[in-house]
């Protein structure tokens, strides 16, 4: 390709009589080049396109085009099988690029934003996030921010928590709805194992007992969202990145305690404060109007989960990862736990032996006053360290060392006296 500045000094040294030659290695262009435009004279060059490179493909772009036609969501994996069992020799890479080139546009159109009125709808979902406690430093704790969004005015609720299992999903259920001072109409979640089973044959959702026992208690309605529509609980969603960037990032914590005392300050001074980018309204503003629509506070909800469990030689009984005691007295190696919302209630038959408050975390112990006699049972006969027990019951001496005994000996062998 040659430019038009190029054709003009061509031109002009041909004019000024400089040889083919000479001209030609002036400009870098071959001699039959430099013949070739002084032929043509002085008109711009024309380029038309150049002839299509024949390809491995040119057989089966029209079966192609009428399987597209139609079916025009017919995956290329599925269609590269039809056409290699037709005999196409060639790779996937050039048959999406003609798919891209033969599919109808899709038309996504405009993205509707679903607002709700006020006290109708909020959004559930946990979130990961990752931190090294300062309590326990180097060890890497994964933690989950339990996050309730009012759809109307953004009102932001959450909790870091250890666990996403069904005790924990009630207890901040419980704790969300006291701190709203009231409870939302409906309750849309992301498809979280302890609300959402799965669905049935008839495709219909199906939801955890225990969920639906809080729903019916406090009067609200859980709703499912569609599988891979992350945008139909984008309210709750897009706080996480919120609060990834604006209250997590480079915070320094002591403990799981100590993340929520800083979360609870941040949300309450900044998060639920700040004027709402999508809605453009104060949070707190908006809040304010929204609560009074809410649906009253009931009692709180006494959710109970029955396990059964062994207890350990150390009269210890483990739940999810913590351990509680039961009495010395207790017979049974099988005990009856419920666990409730904030507490551990321990059974020994119909008996209740034993009430704990429910612990945050893992790897922690908790013993009930009262549940240790010491000396323990069964050891009641073994000699301390400074008593040793004579023939008759009652009658201790202290401990002496033998030396005191020869001191004794040598003076009554002197006949001395101390």
């Amino acid at each position: 390709m040659i430019k038009i500045g190029e054709l003009f000094v061509i031109h002009e040294l041909h004019h000024q009589g400089v040889p083919i030659a000479e001209i030609a290695r002036r400009t870098g262009k071959d001699r039959k080049t430099v013949r070739k435009y002084l032929r043509q004279g002085l008109q711009a060059p024309s380029y038309g396109p150049r002839a299509p490179r024949p390809q491995l493909l040119d057989p089966y772009r029209d079966y192609l085009r009428e399987r597209i036609s139609a079916y025009p969501t017919l995956r290329g994996t599925r269609l590269l099988r039809e056409i290699k069992d037709l005999g196409y020799p060639g790779g996937y890479t050039q048959l999406t690029t003609y798919l891209r080139e033969i599919r109808p546009p899709s038309d996504p159109g405009f993205e509707h934003r679903f607002e709700t009125p006020p006290g109708e709808q909020a959004q559930v979902d946990f979130a990961q996030f990752k931190t090294i406690f300062g309590d326990e430093p180097g060890v890497i704790r994964v933690v989950w921010l339990f996050s309730l969004v009012l759809g109307y005015s953004r009102w932001l609720w959450g909790r870091f928590v250890l666990r996403q299992d069904l005790a924990t999903v009630l207890r901040c259920h419980m704790a969300a709805f006291e701190a709203l001072g009231g409870v939302p109409r409906q309750i849309l979640y992301d498809r979280m194992k302890t609300a959402v089973l799965g669905e049935d044959e008839e495709r219909h959702i199906v939801y955890h007992p225990r969920l639906l026992e809080v729903a019916a208690h406090y009067g609200f309605t859980p709703r499912a969202c569609a599988a891979y529509r992350a945008k139909t609980k984008g309210k709750v969603e897009r706080p996480f990145s919120y609060v990834r960037d604006d209250f997590f990032l480079a915070g320094q914590f002591q403990n799981l305690d100590d993340l929520n005392t800083q979360f609870v300050h941040w949300n309450e001074t900044i998060a639920n404060h700040r004027c709402h980018g999508t809605t453009r309204r104060v949070v707190a503003e908006a809040f304010a109007a929204e609560q009074p629509l809410l649906q009253p506070l009931p009692r709180p909800f006494d959710a109970v989960l029955s396990l059964e469990r062994r207890i350990s030689r150390d009269g210890m009984v483990s739940v999810h990862g913590n351990h509680y005691s039961v009495p010395d007295g207790t017979r049974r190696r099988l005990v009856d736990v419920q666990l409730r919302a904030s507490e551990v209630r321990i059974y020994e038959g119909p008996h209740l032996v034993a009430v704990h408050p429910l612990l945050e975390g893992r790897g922690q112990r908790h013993v009930a006053a009262g549940h240790r006699r010491w000396p323990p049972p069964g050891v009641s006969g073994t000699r301390s360290s400074t008593e040793v027990t004579l023939a008759r019951p009652g009658q201790a001496v202290s401990r002496r060392d033998l030396t005191v005994y020869d001191q004794i000996g040598q003076m009554l062998a002197t006949g001395g006296s101390s």
